[in-house]
C-alpha cells in the first residue's frame, strides 16, 4: 500500500517551504487555528488527487507564481515512487512519476488512494446536490477508471448541447447525436453511483452508531432521473423546455444523494454533534469500501475531526481508527495535549509535529 515517507511544499497557501518525514503510521500535527495544520494536510490530498474543492489558484502563495508540491511513496510493491505536481497562475499544471511527466492526470487518479475528513465537510449536509456528486465523483473515481472517463465524456458532451441551446435555433440532427451519446455515458455513471449508495447505506450505519452510542437509523437515498427510464427519451420530451430554459434540464448532472436520520432530512433533523457523526461515518464507510476495492488501507487525513463531539463520541472514533486495517493516518488538532492523549492510547508508532506561521517542527514524546 502506498505509504508517505516525505513530502516537500513550496508556495502552497502559506507554506513557504517545508520538507516533513512522516510515520508510517500515527502523524499528529498541533497548532493554533490558520497556522497552517489543513494547508499541509490539503496539500497531502491535492497529490493524491491533482485537485481540491476549491481553484488551484487560490492555493498559490501571495505574491508567488506556481505551487509545488512532491512526496517519496513506499508503495505496495516495497519500491519507493516519487511524485511532484507544479500548478502555475496562467493554469499549467505538470504531473510528474520518477521523473516521467504523467501526459493525462486523470491516469494518476487512484494511484495514491486518499481518504479526508475535515470540517469543510459539513456542506455535504447543508449545500447543495452539487457537493454531493463531487464527494461520490472523487470516491468513485479513485475506484474505477472507467467511471471517470464517463464523467468526463457526459459533461463533455452536455457542455456543447448547452452551447448549442443558448444559441436559439440549434441543429436538431446534432442534437440527436449528443443525446446518443450523453444516454451512453450517463449509463455506468448512473449503475455504478446506484451501486455505490446501497453498499454505503449498511456500512454507514453501522459506523454511525459506533461513534454516536445512538439508536437513530441514517441513511442515503440516491435519485436520479435515469431512475425513471431512458435518457435519450427523457431528452427528446422536454426539448422545448430546455430550448426556453437555454440548459439541459435532465440527467444526470441533477443526480443527488439525500442524507436522512428516522426518515427526515439530517440538515433539519440532526443535531450538530448528530450530524458530524453522520459526515465521519460516511467518510469512514467510504474508506472501509475503498479498502476492500483496494484490497489495502487508504491514506487517511483527519483534520480537527474531534471538533464538535462529545468525549463519548471521540472515545468511539479512537477505539475505531485504532482498530485493524488503518494504514498510514494524519491527524490535526488544536488541542496538542487531547490529541497526544488520544495517539498515545492508540499505538507506538507515531510522530509529532507543531506548526506555526506555516513552519512544521517536529517534537518528541
Amino acid at each position: 500500500m502506498p505509504t508517505l515517507k516525505k513530502i516537500v511544499v513550496r508556495n502552497f497557501r502559506n507554506i513557504a517551504f517545508q520538507e516533513i518525514a512522516f510515520s508510517p503510521k500515527f502523524n499528529c500535527i498541533s497548532g493554533n487555528n490558520g497556522e497552517g495544520k489543513t494547508n499541509l494536510l490539503e496539500a497531502i490530498y491535492y497529490l493524491s488527487m491533482t485537485k481540491t474543492g476549491v481553484p488551484d489558484r487560490y492555493h498559490i502563495r501571495y505574491g508567488c507564481a506556481d505551487f509545488v508540491i512532491s512526496g517519496a511513496y513506499a508503495m505496495e510493491n516495497s519500491l519507493e515512487s516519487r511524485f511532484s505536481v507544479q500548478v502555475s497562475k496562467d493554469g499549467t499544471k505538470k504531473l510528474v512519476r520518477d521523473d516521467k511527466t504523467i501526459a493525462r492526470l486523470s491516469d494518476h487518479i487512484g494511484i495514491l488512494p486518499v481518504v479526508m475528513i475535515s470540517p469543510s465537510d459539513a456542506s455535504l449536509v447543508s449545500e447543495s446536490g452539487e457537493e454531493r456528486r463531487r464527494f461520490v465523483n472523487g470516491v468513485l473515481s479513485q475506484m474505477d477508471r472507467n467511471y471517470l472517463s464517463s464523467i468526463q465524456t457526459y459533461n463533455r458532451l452536455l457542455l456543447h448541447r448547452n452551447r448549442l441551446l443558448k444559441e436559439g435555433t440549434p441543429d436538431w440532427n446534432l442534437v440527436d447525436v449528443l443525446d446518443a451519446g450523453l444516454e451512453k455515458a450517463a449509463l455506468p455513471v448512473y449503475e455504478l453511483r446506484k451501486k455505490f449508495a446501497a453498499e454505503l447505506n449498511p456500512v454507514i450505519e453501522s459506523y454511525y452508531k459506533m461513534i454516536s452510542g445512538g439508536g437513530e437509523n441514517v441513511a442515503i437515498d440516491y435519485k436520479s432521473d435515469l431512475s425513471a427510464g431512458s435518457l435519450i427519451e427523457q431528452l427528446r420530451s422536454t426539448r422545448e423546455r430546455d430550448l426556453a430554459l437555454r440548459f439541459t434540464g435532465s440527467g444526470i448532472q441533477r443526480d443527488d444523494f439525500v442524507f436522512s436520520m428516522d426518515g427526515n432530512p439530517i440538515r433539519r433533523a440532526g443535531s450538530q454533534g448528530q450530524q458530524k457523526s453522520f459526515l465521519v461515518a460516511l467518510k469512514f464507510a467510504q474508506y472501509e469500501i475503498m479498502r476492500e476495492s483496494y484490497g489495502f488501507p487508504p491514506i487517511l487525513l483527519l483534520d480537527d475531526v474531534f471538533d464538535k463531539l462529545d468525549m463519548k463520541r471521540v472515545s468511539n472514533l479512537i477505539r475505531m481508527v485504532s482498530g485493524n486495517g488503518f494504514g498510514q493516518i494524519f491527524l490535526t488538532d488544536c488541542n496538542k495535549q487531547r490529541l497526544r492523549e488520544v495517539v498515545e492510547a492508540m499505538a507506538s508508532d507515531r510522530c509529532y509535529f507543531e506548526t506555526s506561521g506555516g513552519e512544521f517542527k517536529a517534537v518528541g514524546e
